[in-house]
């Protein structure tokens, strides 16, 4: 087993120097040094332990933490030169900034804090975050009054932030099957959708789907980029479509093909299956 970077000689290290880790679903591969860089960190914590035994691991044996898998890239990033470095017009500040406190990174916490200027307004960065991380000043009601005249530049100068609704199209779609025959009327066989896809800009997915998005196909889409490979984590249309009823979407297009064949030789039942897609625009 190679020894870790600052490993004791003599003694047995309990990590190798390459350690596997799974958080939330997402692998990642790091260096042992990587995760003992920051002294008093979570990480550092549960890495620095004499034996391994107490720690999580996933099936395969690596060592699971359950949290947030698509932001603990920046996490990791962060640890490896203690510097922060996000996209531009980064969507997920507010998440990111509570992921580092878990871990226990106060210096990224500061970091990742909306900045507020002298004259009490905040910078693209402060509205960025979430409406719960901004500091209260002496009176309430004028601090109120200074937040909502801050998010509606942030909404007009900045595409993609938080407090602001962005224009865009999303698109679902699903694969269905059912069965129709002579017996059909007295044995139905309703719809069955396997699985409802979304394509589309990946930030507004995650603003429309939250947690019910699977992004376990395309983990490490940047927010201001698109995908095709994001699934839904239930089958049931009707709930995708409240969901992006309440994000404002309306349907402006839909479209479908299906195909037939029969069940088995000696009936008339006919599977039929199809595919169907609906667009949906937000202004």
């Amino acid at each position: 087993m190679a020894l870790p970077d600052g490993g004791l000689s003599g003694e047995e290290v309990p990590f190798p120097e390459i350690i596997e880790l799974n958080v939330g679903g997402q692998v990642y591969i790091t260096r042992y040094s990587t995760l003992t860089s920051v002294p008093d960190s979570l990480l550092w914590e549960m890495f620095s332990q004499k034996s391994a035994k107490g720690l999580a691991r996933d099936t395969k044996g690596r060592f699971f933490v359950d949290r947030d898998g698509f932001l603990f890239r920046y996490i990791l990033d962060y640890m490896r030169d203690q510097q922060l470095v996000l996209p531009d017009h980064f969507p997920e500040r507010g998440r990111l900034q509570r992921e580092a406190e878990f871990f226990n990174l106060p210096e990224l916490v500061k970091l990742l804090a909306p900045k507020i200027s002298k004259q009490n307004s905040l910078g693209d960065e402060g509205c960025q975050s979430d409406p719960e991380d901004s500091s209260p000043g002496i009176d309430a009601a004028r601090n109120l009054g200074t937040l909502g005249a801050a998010a509606a530049a942030c909404a007009s100068l900045v595409p993609g932030a938080m407090d602001s609704k962005c224009s865009g199209f999303i698109t679902i779609g699903y694969r269905g099957s059912y069965t129709l025959g002579r017996d059909s009327h007295t044995d139905a066989k309703f719809r069955r959708v396997a699985r409802i896809m979304v394509c589309g800009k990946t930030s507004l997915a995650k603003e429309v789907f939250g947690e019910t998005l699977n992004e376990s196909r395309d983990p490490d889409r940047p927010p201001e980029r698109y995908t095709s490979r994001y699934y839904l984590k239930f089958t049931f249309l009707e709930q995708a479509f409240d969901k992006l009823a309440d994000a404002g979407f309306h349907m402006v297009a839909c479209n479908s093909t299906g195909t037939c064949a029969f069940a088995h030789e000696q009936t008339d039942d006919k599977i039929w299956t199809s595919y169907t897609e609906y667009v949906f625009y937000r202004e």
